[in-house]
């Protein structure tokens, strides 16, 4: 008896994305949604039995209902079994986001809800063995009842647990919602599904943590992703494969600016950005006013075409070349103003200078250019 498995995490359906612009944030809201309907295909293409998510469905308990109506509306894809599970953004409080979903009345009849740590027998395959938070943060390994949990001979047992495996993180940091690292084989597991990190990661041949399937921040760790579980019989080894979720790249950007080169290598760089890139964007070190005004318009062209993009520029200062200052006609007090004000960039109010000295620069630029497009169009 066979037994395939899709394995999620980590949806946090009603996620806010307060740092992005409000156009911004709501399409990163709508997407969770639509991730959600994608793991339904899935489910439908590779025949699944049952799609599993391993806890922190929802972002917080304060999500609206009609959130939590559009999540299950977004499930209606898969009519095969779905287990779900509360993590610690979701925990099953005794008055929680689960209850509210309970009271509305919109928990489809082939949706199960894991509140409480007790075997669950899914369409007589399998015997789910669920560990659900209770609240955000407990240190006590609450998998650790799998391993007495009795369970029908020639089912399959699965495990569903939502903290962090002990001995993954640096030693002697203290972490919540411990699980131990055979967890799998002390209780005996065909398969332990887990969910916490964002990321995609195997732990052992049975434990793996899918990760979320819509990327939500800056960080390199193969999320955007699901996981499908196949297994031949109880007590085979799972055939583990990964499939891609999400539609959105979270990607970091940074540049060190020292010589012309170094900006028109950023510009090469933002000019490969894309629809479905989320872009955090670092600049440091220095430039003169030409390569600043060239950043800009890079950084504005590449923001048109991004998903969403964060610029951090506070570590770049200005440095106006000679060439710069006879541009735009510096001299006298005004050229003693930009000095100062390039000088003062290094020190607390180091944003502002800058920005002032900017600013400046611009306006008497601008200035000067009717002054010289009327020397250009004199008679020789």
């Amino acid at each position: 008896m066979a037994l395939k498995l899709l394995h999620s995490a980590d949806w946090q359906i009603g996620r806010i994305y307060s740092q992005f612009e409000p156009d911004d944030a709501a399409a990163l809201f709508e997407a969770r949604f639509l991730a959600v309907e994608r793991l339904a295909t899935l489910a439908i293409e590779h025949s699944v039995d049952a799609v599993l998510v391993a806890g922190d469905v929802f972002d917080a308990q304060t999500v609206s209902d009609k959130t939590i109506r559009r999540l299950f509306n977004a499930m209606q894809g898969y009519t095969g079994p779905w287990v779900l599970m509360p993590g610690n953004h979701d925990a099953a409080l005794a008055e929680s986001v689960w209850t509210r979903a309970h009271r509305l009345g919109v928990i489809p009849s082939n949706v199960t809800t894991c509140l409480e740590p007790r075997v669950h027998v899914v369409q007589d395959r399998f015997a789910l063995l669920p560990a659900p938070l209770v609240q955000r943060h407990t240190y006590g390994d609450l998998t650790e009842w799998f391993d007495a949990a009795p369970t029908t001979e020639g089912l399959f047992r699965i495990g569903l647990a939502h903290g962090c495996v002990q001995g993954v993180l640096p030693e002697g940091v203290d972490s919540a919602n411990p699980i131990a690292a055979d967890r799998a084989a002390k209780a005996r597991l065909d398969y332990l599904a887990l969910g916490d990190w964002h990321g995609c990661r195997r732990m052992d041949e049975r434990t793996w943590y899918a990760g979320t399937p819509e990327t939500d921040r800056f960080k390199a760790n193969d999320s955007g992703q699901a996981v499908l579980v196949s297994m031949e019989g109880p007590s085979a080894t799972p055939s583990v494969e990964v499939v891609g979720v999400g539609r959105y790249r979270w990607q970091q950007l940074e540049s060190n600016l020292a010589v012309s080169s170094d900006v028109e290598e950023t510009l090469r760089k933002l000019e490969q950005i894309g629809a479905d890139d989320v872009v955090q964007l670092r600049l440091s070190g220095v430039c003169d006013l030409v390569g600043q005004r060239q950043l800009d318009s890079g950084v504005e062209a590449a923001r048109a075409r991004s998903r969403a993009m964060l610029l951090d520029s506070q570590d770049l200062s200005l440095e106006p070349t000679q060439a710069d200052m006879e541009a735009i006609h510096a001299d006298g007090y005004v050229g003693e103003v930009l000095q100062q004000l390039r000088a003062e960039q290094s020190e607390a109010q180091g944003t502002i200078a800058r920005d002032a000295l900017l600013i400046l620069a611009w306006l008497l630029d601008d200035q000067a250019k009717p002054s010289q497009a009327k020397n250009q169009g004199a008679a020789p």
